[in-house]
């Protein structure tokens, strides 16, 4: 995200993991990501105020998803139908929906909360936050652990959150090493070479694995990759209980 950016003070019914590649996100009062940190931000929480120093150039890698509270977590090809929808009404701006003086409804609303609600036809009920504010986790600070069964493969586990068990961490494979990757989540490589599943693997490459699923990670130089567990939402009440599409769209993540 290059140049000037602002995003006013705010909460989601989603969760958020975040991995700063380069440069620095500023979140007021909650502190800074700078490169190489992983922020996990809960749903139902507050943060930011969220800017950046417009010459700089962060780059971050974001995985938002459905958590505990079954709230779900709308697509960005959902989002951008709203928006255009919404924008019939009012615009958006510094993440707000300002609603037009003759359009019925609450003039200033967040854009996601404007944009979800006006999917669902129904005010948008944020859960009560299991933290008090985002956790920001420094992996220079964390040591490499073997992981047992896999020769030449170590660890650095940053944490698990909630009663659904959503995950981050990071594996580093030595060259000539190989790994079995399962669980139900996404595997993102920061640096290496080498291969998955037969396929290149490289700076970038992204896995997701679903749940049942397996593939296999063969190092050809050494490879470090960020591992986030996608949470666990079988057991959990979703929405009204209605309709057996609730799951998937409580489980939805990208």
């Amino acid at each position: 995200m290059g140049g000037d950016f602002y995003s006013p003070r705010h909460r989601h019914n989603f969760e958020q993991v975040r991995f700063q590649i380069e440069g620095t996100l500023d979140y007021g009062r909650n502190g800074k990501l700078t490169k190489g940190m992983v922020g996990y931000f809960p749903e139902g929480m507050h943060y930011g105020p969220q800017s950046q120093d417009p010459e700089d150039t962060p780059m971050t890698a974001v995985l938002q998803c459905g958590g505990a509270s079954g709230s779900g977590y709308l697509s960005r090809n959902e989002s951008k139908a709203g928006m255009e929808e919404l924008s019939r009404f009012g615009e958006f701006k510094d993440g707000v929906f300002r609603r037009n003086e003759d359009a019925e409804g609450k003039r200033n609303m967040d854009g996601y909360q404007a944009i979800w609600e006006h999917k669902h036809g129904r005010a948008m009920v944020c859960p009560e936050p299991r933290y008090n504010s985002p956790i920001f986790m420094d992996p220079a600070h964390y040591e490499w652990l073997p992981v047992e069964g896999a020769p030449g493969v170590t660890e650095k586990l940053l944490g698990i959150f909630s009663e659904c068990h959503t995950e981050a961490g990071f594996l580093k494979l030595d060259a000539g090493a190989a790994y079995r990757a399962g669980g139900r989540g996404l595997y993102f490589v920061v640096s290496g070479t080498g291969t998955i599943d037969g396929q290149p693997l490289r700076r970038f490459t992204t896995l997701f694995v679903g749940r049942g699923e397996t593939a296999s990670i063969e190092a050809t130089g050494t490879a470090e990759i960020l591992h986030l567990g996608l949470p666990d939402l079988a057991s959990i009440g979703i929405g009204d209980g209605k309709g057996e599409g609730k799951v998937a769209a409580a489980a939805a993540a990208e």
